[in-house]
């Protein structure tokens, strides 16, 4: 049967009802604690819930729970006790009628584990559980990375072929079975914050990236498709069958260990004073983020209907020719962190020497001052660092008789990765760059407020479900920190004489 449509009016309602019943002083108080969580699910509208998944549900059969209050029920899990199950959960609403008060249940009526895990899986668009066959080959583990970096790529070459691919043919738009979360997210989630101001402007928006190991298991769990085994062969290259297919054994240079998992690439709103995620993708752990943004950045271009990006904000890993050239396709300014094993000084047809980090070198030694930006010919220009004010030149052995000095222009087309648009020794540059690790402080949240990695969940559809719903739950945290003067003055109306 389809679900019946409950208003977030026919909620609060029904929720303050319940709230003066069952806690109304002296028979039962709230403490403090309590009250973020009131305000949260209060002011959290999530009846679009029904209408997102009605064409889940079957015309016939029996009444379903109301899916507006089961999402309400998970996303009060993962804000209260992240670090339980599912089953764990449903037996805290039994212990504290709070919770299930709160998600939209009678105390007395509460669902059971398999109906949240039936509800949940709704906003999986597939059969399958995960996104690949669970027979592939065995792989080897990725080489190591040296200390404190990251693991180099598996294959020489594989970003530029992959960007090449895509600037020749296109990406076409796949349908994932994540999508459906991603709509619901954007069109709730993603939509508010944006109409509080909460992820910068809009149609200019700055946007940060940046991946993260996720380790779903100690080792990666398999068994034999075939009998090679059993035949006394000690070396078998047969097929094996996997109970997690989407996952395999990543280096982790921050444990400085294996794993066995996810590497999640995060874009975040790296204007967003909260640090608020806009997308994620799982991928497997041996993928490097060079390969992961690209994957990435091009879905996100594809679903994001909400503004336009503006700059695009990487660290060192993404130094690569063929990411500097995609952004530029893209129409996206890029704000890359050098990676100075890979650059070196640079001579030119003139005296002028260019350094590691793109900034032209005049004869006696010293950086040249960036002096603007001409977008029509893509060139930045570059003048003598002795000049005090338009005409006076206070350099001891000046290398140009010019009356404004020695000047110099570098094109973003000779090098995208040196001369990419913004000079980085300028202080524009520095500014906007700065904001990049707000993608680090989000995925920090994720893992260690909300405790991602403690899900225990075997399939890419529960993985990808609790990462949407941590990250919804990032976004509740910003509304009640932008509201919270004006929630916390209607505390008397909800429960007056509390503690």
């Amino acid at each position: 049967m389809k679900p019946d449509f409950i208003s977030h009016r026919d909620y609060r309602l029904l929720t303050l009802a319940r709230l003066r019943k069952y806690y109304a002083p002296p028979a039962a108080i709230l403490v403090r604690a309590d009250w973020p969580l009131i305000y949260k699910c209060l002011m959290t509208d999530l009846s679009a819930t029904s209408t997102l998944l009605a064409d889940t549900y079957s015309a016939r059969g029996p009444k379903p729970r109301d899916p507006a209050s089961m999402l309400r029920s998970y996303l009060l899990f993962l804000l209260a006790r992240p670090e339980i199950g599912i089953t764990e959960w449903v037996n805290e609403m039994y212990r504290y009628p709070l919770y299930a008060i709160l998600s939209g249940f009678e105390p007395e009526d509460i669902p059971g584990v398999g109906t949240f895990y039936d509800f949940l899986a709704r906003f999986w668009a597939s059969d399958h559980k995960h996104l690949i066959p669970t027979v592939r080959p065995h792989k080897r583990k990725p080489q190591k990375g040296k200390k404190g970096e990251k693991a180099p790529t598996t294959s020489p070459g594989k970003v530029q072929r992959l960007v090449d691919r895509i600037l020749k043919y296109g990406m076409a738009s796949k349908t994932q079975p994540m999508d459906r979360l991603f709509e619901f997210f954007q069109s709730q989630f993603l939509a508010v914050s944006a109409k509080y101001g909460l992820l910068g402007d809009p149609s200019t928006m700055d946007v940060a990236g940046d991946g993260t190991p996720v380790q779903t298991a100690s080792w990666s769990r398999s068994k034999p498709t075939c009998d090679c085994h059993a035949r006394g062969l000690a070396k078998c290259n047969h097929p094996r069958d996997y109970s997690q297919p989407d996952c395999n054994s990543g280096w982790d240079s921050s444990r400085e260990k294996y794993y066995t998992g996810y590497h999640l690439y995060m874009l975040t709103a790296a204007n967003s004073k909260h640090d608020l995620p806009l997308y994620p993708r799982l991928q497997p752990a041996s993928r490097h983020d060079a390969t992961s943004f690209v994957v990435s950045s091009v879905e996100f271009a594809q679903r994001f209907t909400l503004g336009m990006v503006d700059k695009m904000l990487l660290d060192a890993a993404h130094d690569a020719t063929a990411i500097y050239g995609l952004l530029r396709h893209q129409g996206v300014k890029p704000f890359i962190d050098l990676n100075k094993r890979a650059t070196k000084y640079l001579d030119t047809d003139t005296d002028m020497k260019i350094s590691p980090e793109g900034t032209p070198i005049c004869s006696a030694g010293k950086e040249m001052k960036p002096y603007g930006y001409d977008n029509t010919r893509d060139r930045q220009k570059w003048i003598c660092p002795m000049m005090q004010g338009r005409t006076t030149n206070s350099c001891p052995t000046p290398c140009s008789e010019a009356k404004f000095g020695r000047t110099y222009h570098t094109y973003g087309k000779d090098n995208p990765r040196l001369f990419s648009g913004v000079a980085r020794s300028s202080e524009q540059w520095k500014l906007v760059y700065k904001r990049r690790t707000s993608v680090e402080r989000s995925n920090k949240r994720q893992k260690i407020d909300y405790k991602l990695e403690a899900g225990r969940h075997r399939s890419t559809m529960m993985w990808y479900i609790r990462l949407y719903g941590i990250m919804m739950c990032q976004h509740i945290d910003a509304w009640f920190v932008e509201k919270r003067e004006a929630l916390e003055a209607m505390r008397e109306d909800i429960l007056p004489a509390t503690v």
